[in-house]
C-alpha cells in the first residue's frame, strides 16, 4: 500500500503527534508499506524544499507559530503538487485539520483517493496560542475539527473517550479507536539501578518523573502545586522532568520560591536511549494534563514498568487505572494529588504490584498492534470508497479544475459552518 501523510509537526521536533507520525510511518514501512510523509520545514535545516528524502517532502514554514507546536506553511503554487503527480499513493492520511490538513483535502479531491484524518489533539485547549482574548475560539477550533472530520472518508480516534467526545460533537463519518503504538522493543533492556548513575541520581533517591512539553494547555500549574508539596514533605524525593517549553521559567521560579530547586533534575528534551533511562530512572510518573486525546507518555512510562498518578481526563482514562497506579477525579486539590504520590512513594511493595499491572498494560498499546489495526482501517476504507468524480481521460486539465473547485467549496464551506455552530451556541448560552 502506498500513503502519503501530511503532518504540521515532524521529526526532529520534539512532541506527541511528530512522534505519533514519525513512529506509525516507520512501523507501516518495516510491513512492506511505502508512507511518504509531507511537512513543514525546520529550523536550521539544509534539507532541500520540495524534495523527495528519505519519503519526507518538506514545504516552507513559519516555525513554531506563536510559541505553538505548529508550523504555518506558507503557500507555494505548483510546486507540491508536480512532485506528487509523479507519486502512486492509495490514500492520504491527515493529521490536522488546518494548514497542510487543508492541503490533505485539496490532494485527496485532485487525486480522488480516500482521506483519512486522525484526531490527535483537543484543539480548543490551544487556544491561547491564537488569541487570549476572543473567548469564542475554543468553540470555533472544535467545530473546525468537527467538520474537517465530516470531509473525511475516515477518522481515527486515538482513545476511546476522544471517540465519544467527537461523536457528540457531531462527527458522522465512520470512526475507529487505534491508539499509537509504543515501541516496545525500546524497553525491554530497561533497568532502573543502571538509568539512574547515568542521569546522576543516586540508586536509594525516591523519584517522582514527568514527560512532555512544558505548556500551559498541560494543566503544569497544578502539578508544579501538587510535586512541590511532595518534595517540601520529603527532602530524599527528588522530581526529573524531561521537556521544554514557555512554562519552565514559572516552574523553576516556583521552586525557587518554595525551596526546593536542589531537589528537581531539568533533563530538557530527550530521544533514544536516554528518554528510556529517563523512564526507568523513575518511581512515579506524574501527568495533570487535560488536553490529551491520548497521552503517550502515560504509556511509555508504563512500558517502562512506571506506575503513574494522573487525573482523570480523556485518553488517560483509556490506559491509567487503580491497578497500575492511581487514577483520581479530574477535580481532585493538588493537596489530595500530592498525597497520592506520597503514599506510594513509602509504600515500595505496593508500588511493585502496580510495576507488574504497567507493564501488563502497556502491552496491549504496542506499535505493532496498532499498525495492524490502522491497516485494517485503511483497507475497509478502500473498500467503501467511491470516487465523488469520474475521470475525463480526454481533458485530464479540466478534471484537475474541477477536484480544485471541489476542494476549496468544500474547505470554505468546512470554515462557513464552524463559523456558524460557534456563533448559535454563543447565542444559545447568552
Amino acid at each position: 500500500m502506498n500513503i502519503l501523510m501530511f503532518t504540521n509537526t515532524y521529526l526532529p521536533h520534539v512532541g506527541g503527534v511528530a512522534n505519533s507520525v514519525s513512529q506509525t510511518a516507520q512501523v507501516l514501512r518495516t510491513k512492506g508499506h511505502r508512507v511518504i510523509v509531507v511537512a513543514p520545514e525546520f529550523d536550521d535545516s539544509e534539507e532541500p524544499l520540495f524534495e523527495l528524502q528519505d519519503d519526507v517532502i518538506r514545504v516552507p514554514a513559519i516555525q513554531n507559530y506563536n510559541g505553538s507546536d505548529f508550523s504555518v506553511r506558507l503557500p507555494v503554487p505548483f510546486a507540491l503538487t508536480n512532485l506528487l503527480d509523479e507519486l502512486p499513493f492509495d490514500l492520504i492520511h491527515s493529521h490536522h485539520p488546518f494548514l497542510l490538513g487543508d492541503t490533505a483535502v485539496r490532494m485527496a479531491r485532485r487525486y480522488q483517493v480516500p482521506l483519512v484524518f486522525t484526531h490527535h489533539t483537543r484543539y480548543e485547549q490551544y487556544t491561547h496560542y491564537v488569541s487570549e482574548q476572543s473567548a469564542l475560539m475554543p468553540q470555533f477550533a472544535a467545530e473546525l475539527a468537527t467538520e474537517y472530520a465530516n470531509l473525511c472518508d475516515a477518522v481515527v480516534a486515538p482513545s476511546t473517550s476522544i471517540r465519544t467526545l467527537i461523536r457528540k460533537r457531531g462527527v458522522e463519518t465512520a470512526v475507529e479507536v487505534i491508539p499509537t503504538g509504543v515501541v516496545m522493543e525500546r524497553f525491554n533492556q530497561v533497568d532502573q539501578a543502571q538509568a539512574r548513575p547515568r542521569l546522576g541520581l543516586t540508586a536509594d533517591s525516591k523519584i517522582i518523573g514527568h514527560v512532555g512539553r512544558l505548556a500551559k494547555e498541560k494543566n503544569l500549574d497544578y502539578l508544579c502545586d501538587a510535586v512541590i508539596s511532595v518534595l517540601r514533605q520529603d527532602p530524599a524525593v527528588h522530581w526529573i522532568i524531561a521537556g521544554s517549553g514557555p512554562s519552565e521559567r514559572d516552574m523553576r521560579a516556583a521552586a525557587e520560591e518554595a525551596g526546593v530547586a536542589e531537589q528537581i533534575v531539568w533533563l530538557g528534551q530527550l530521544s533514544g536511549q536516554d528518554l528510556v533511562d529517563a523512564y526507568a530512572a523513575m518511581d512515579l510518573f506524574v501527568f495533570s494534563s487535560q488536553s490529551e486525546t491520548q497521552g503517550m507518555v502515560v504509556t511509555e512510562a508504563m512500558a517502562a514498568g512506571t506506575p503513574v498518578v494522573a487525573l482523570s481526563a480523556p485518553g488517560v482514562d483509556d490506559v491509567v487505572d487503580n491497578d497500575n497506579g492511581r487514577l483520581l477525579p479530574d477535580n481532585t486539590p493538588a493537596d489530595a494529588f500530592a498525597d497520592e504520590c506520597q503514599s506510594l512513594l513509602n509504600a515500595p511493595d505496593k508500588r511493585q504490584e502496580k510495576r507488574k499491572a504497567a507493564l501488563e498494560t502497556a502491552k496491549r498499546f504496542s506499535d505493532q498492534y496498532s499498525a495492524e489495526r490502522l491497516l485494517r482501517w485503511y483497507r475497509q476504507t478502500l473498500d467503501w470508497f467511491e470516487p465523488e468524480l469520474s475521470r475525463n481521460e480526454e481533458f485530464p486539465v479540466l478534471d484537475n479544475l474541477t477536484a480544485k473547485l471541489q476542494a476549496e467549496w468544500q474547505l470554505l464551506q468546512q470554515k462557513l459552518t464552524a463559523v456558524g455552530q460557534t456563533l448559535t451556541e454563543d447565542q444559545g448560552a447568552s
